[in-house]
């Protein structure tokens, strides 16, 4: 009985997360000479997440340093929000993926049990 239940889930069960774009970002000169800039889009499909932490990684998976207005995003239900991330030259180049991952509420009784992650990859 159980199995059938959570064969079910895995075949049948649909988890819809969030979408980020462009898929395959690149870096511009930003307005600070020594900076790169780029743009991003987070679409929020959750009724259940509205928080969004943004990183930026290497090409094995580490963290690697950035700026940002925020980084953890408010994104409501079925809204889009733009940001800006910047990254020193250096950086830039060993940078591989941004990355923004579901934060989950913690205040109340209801606790989803997926977080979802979304990476797009630099070219």
């Amino acid at each position: 009985m159980y199995r059938s239940v959570i064969l079910f889930f895995i075949l049948g069960g649909t988890v819809l997360g969030h979408e980020m774009v462009p898929t395959y970002p690149k870096w511009s000169q930003s307005f600070i000479p020594t900076a790169k800039v780029t743009t991003m889009k987070v679409f929020n499909k959750r009724e259940d997440a509205k928080w969004y932490q943004i990183n930026v990684l290497d090409n094995k998976w580490n963290q690697l340093p950035f700026v940002t207005r925020f980084k953890i995003l408010e994104v409501p239900y079925q809204k889009h929000v733009k940001f800006d991330v910047y990254v020193s030259e250096k950086v830039s180049k060993k940078a591989e993926y941004i990355c923004t991952t579901s934060k989950l509420r913690g205040n109340d009784d209801f606790k989803p049990i997926v977080e979802s992650r979304i990476c797009s990859r630099f070219k």
